[in-house]
């Protein structure tokens, strides 16, 4: 029954016009809380950036996990009276790395658009987000990523640089020489050859030079830093016999090495993916399967190789085969397409097994970095000169698409140019710091600590104590008296051997 109907009133035009505007200001205030949520919330650059900075972190901790494999790489190539040193040195080394890096390191290589180096942001001190940092970082212009992501992701290729420089001086060099040299190297060598490449700097900038993840910053300039160190330290004790030969000193464990280069392998995935400081657009999938194709025909080039010179497989060969592939494929990897990267791969698994038996004739290095992250790095970054797609040199809008797309050799000598003025500036400064060390501290251990091993001489314990100590001292271990009285053999003197021959003077 209507209103009229009832004998009520009609609602007067006043009235209408009050229920009206209580409607509205009810609507309104229902709306207000949601629209300031909304308000608050993320956006979506909020939520790209998110994403983008989540992914540098994820393969920064890749590439952080690369220390575990080259901790197994060394271990596994080390005697066993020299096995726990290893640990000291990846331990150490990666901490004053990631002290001197953020000190002064990143202000060097990112902190501004210097022909030579940054001068900005010394302990990062650049602001929290992307926008405020932009002006010290201008790299963060570019990647809307946290300041602290891409500080940890450069630093984590820096720890990873100074520790192809170890692998080579394994069982000889002293402890205070790698820690003097670490911050050098952290602090002032590897930041400015990295500005000069990656962040901006004149090689990049005015000659073009390509490296998308590092063949020449990362791997060549830690193999050149070895060079200088190996050519003022010498080789181990019996390495070579009175006519100059060279003697095989075999490592205490294969599974180690290759636990290791199967932990590197993954690691990869973080180094060059990584170096796309993007998740959003799925590039980093397509430099996933570029990096692995590499790696796999790196693998069975030299496995080939090392098979057709010794009738054998040799498994270090083969090893360092996946290691080379990985270490050339590293500069390319963003700028060539997919058919090319077996290729890459495949040279650099030959030339590392060619590269290991000539360097040994002269210089003990006995992981082969020299051959694994020096000559494969200038075969890799060389390849872009020959393989850089033109859609990938546009992408990255860094230097011009490569021989095989051109016909021209202007990119492979702009790619020469950077090897040669890496390895060079490299080298002057590191054998200096060698020198002075030699001449100030010691580079190397004496006679007796190196007959000793490291572990002991260095650091007071063994890494396998149960091979060196005689049995009576360990206690009731599992090779310890009271084991073997429940076994119901007699106690032996020592447990091995070796007791006698590698025990502590």
């Amino acid at each position: 029954m209507s209103r009229r109907a009832r004998g009520a009133a009609p609602l007067s035009p006043a009235r209408i016009r009050v229920l009206a505007g209580c409607a509205t200001a009810l609507i309104a205030a229902l709306a207000l809380p949601a629209a300031a949520s909304a308000a608050s919330g993320p956006t979506l650059p909020d939520v790209t950036s998110s994403v983008n900075t989540t992914w540098v972190i994820v393969a920064g901790v890749l590439v952080m996990f690369m220390q575990a494999g080259f901790a197994f790489l060394e271990i596994g190539f080390s005697r066993m009276k020299n096995a726990g040193s290893g640990v000291a040195k990846i331990l150490m080394n990666f901490s004053i790395a990631s002290l001197a890096y953020w000190a002064c390191g990143f202000a060097l290589a990112f902190g501004g658009a210097g022909a030579i180096a940054g001068t900005h942001g010394f302990f990062l001190n650049v602001g929290h987000d992307a926008a405020s940092a932009a002006k010290d970082i201008p790299f963060l212009g570019t990647y809307d990523i946290s300041p602290a992501a891409l500080l940890f992701f450069q630093f984590v290729f820096c720890a990873v640089s100074l520790a192809i420089v170890w692998g080579t001086t394994l069982e000889r060099i002293k402890w205070q020489a790698y820690v003097v040299y670490a911050v050098i190297f952290a602090a002032v060598i590897y930041p400015i050859i990295s500005h000069w490449i990656f962040g901006g700097g004149w090689l990049a900038k005015n000659a073009g030079m390509q490296d998308f993840a590092g063949s020449t910053v990362v791997h060549l300039i830690g193999a050149t830093g070895a060079l200088a160190a190996l050519l003022l330290l010498g080789p181990r004790r019996g390495k070579y016999d009175a006519r100059g030969n060279p003697r095989a000193i075999p490592g205490h464990s294969m599974p180690l090495v290759g636990l290791g280069i199967l932990i590197l392998w993954l690691g990869w995935f973080g180094f060059n993916p990584g170096s796309t400081l993007a998740a959003i657009g799925n590039r980093f999938a397509e430099v996933v399967l570029v990096t692995n194709l590499a790696a796999a025909a790196g693998v069975l080039a030299a496995a080939a190789t090392i098979y057709w010179l010794q009738k054998k497989i040799d498994i270090g060969m083969a090893g360092n085969g996946a290691i080379a592939a990985l270490v050339a494929i590293t500069a390319p990897s963003g700028y060539v397409e997919y058919w090319a990267a077996p290729i890459i791969g495949a040279v650099a698994g030959v030339i590392v097994v060619f590269g290991v038996l000539a360097i040994d004739k002269v210089l003990d290095d006995p992981v082969g970095a020299l051959s694994a992250h020096g000559l494969a790095g200038i075969w890799g970054t060389l390849s872009c000169g020959l393989f850089t797609s033109p859609r990938l040199a546009h992408l990255n809008a860094i230097g011009k698409p490569g021989l095989v797309y051109t016909g021209s050799f202007h990119q492979l000598g702009a790619q020469a140019l950077g090897v040669a003025t890496a390895f060079v500036c490299v080298f002057v400064v590191s054998y200096g710091v060698f020198w002075a060390i030699k001449k100030t501290i010691g580079l190397r251990v004496s006679t007796e600590e190196e007959e000793a091993g490291l572990d002991i001489a260095e650091h007071g314990m063994y890494g396998y104590p149960e091979q060196f100590i005689p049995a009576p001292e360990i206690g009731a271990g599992s090779t310890g008296p009271v084991a073997d009285r429940l076994r119901g053999a007699p106690a032996p003197a020592t447990v091995s051997a070796m007791s006698t021959m590698e025990a502590t003077p």
